[in-house]
């Protein structure tokens, strides 16, 4: 036992996966190679994506869905609460509405960049997250997409906004509260406004994901994810 734990005081300490493997090789009865670890870093990521991400595409994947839900920016909240004040209650939600839908377009095109990303998993990056934070494996992800999940969002929801009927709604909205009178006219930037509130929802689904697989043995539905796995349990 004593041997045991000492090895596994090293695995934390090492900096690349060849000299993890040569401690996994160590180990009683070692099972694991260099790219099943990786394989299996792989597949918690995938796993992120197919169980979580996927359902953002949906219709009310982001609406009725309190953990992501878009709601006004900070800077239109006062309009919102002007509006209905006023008994135009009903125009608020439907703008929020719009955003959600857009942002709903949108997710649906993130899946093929995500297994790019995936696919270009190297076995130190395997090492890193297998290692790290709780949240490893979702920095890597997001690090390796963000900026061209925010080129492929950003049109598709600029467009989106056409489509679901969101451009009309938000000019009534914003023209509705500029004419009532002592208020400071408004005119945000809502594209870029649901393109990073998207992005956010993206990495905190797969995130959630992330946390079962590592937390609970059950969330592991692969013997590859729990053996893997279980080298971070003894960490």
């Amino acid at each position: 036992m004593i041997k045991k734990a000492f090895l596994l005081l090293v695995i934390i300490q090492l900096s690349s996966c060849a000299e993890l493997q040569q401690v996994v090789n160590q180990m009683p009865n070692p099972t694991l190679s260099n790219a099943e670890i990786a394989g299996g870093l792989k597949e918690a990521l995938q796993n992120g994506i197919t169980n979580q991400v996927s359902t953002l595409a949906l219709k009310d994947g982001f609406y009725k869905n309190e953990l992501v839900k878009i709601v006004m920016p900070q800077e239109l909240q006062k309009v919102e609460s002007t509006l209905r004040s006023i008994g135009l209650g009903s125009l608020a939600d439907e703008g929020v509405k719009m955003l959600n839908r857009a942002a709903e377009d949108a997710v649906s095109e993130a899946t093929p960049i995500f297994v790019n990303a995936i696919k270009g998993l190297t076995l130190i990056d395997a090492k890193n997250i297998l290692l790290g934070n709780k949240d490893a494996a979702t920095s890597f992800l997001q690090s390796k997409t963000n900026q061209a999940l925010y080129d492929k969002f950003q049109p598709i929801i600029n467009n989106s906004f056409a489509k679901v009927g969101a451009d009309q709604i938000w000019t009534n909205l914003i023209t509705r509260y500029n004419a009532i009178p002592l208020t400071k006219d408004v005119n945000p930037n809502l594209t870029n406004y649901v393109t990073n509130e998207a992005l956010k929802s993206v990495f905190k689904m797969v995130s959630k994901e992330e946390l079962k697989i590592r937390s609970s043995v059950n969330s592991r539905t692969s013997d590859l994810l729990r053996k893997v796995f279980a080298l971070q349990d003894r960490k």
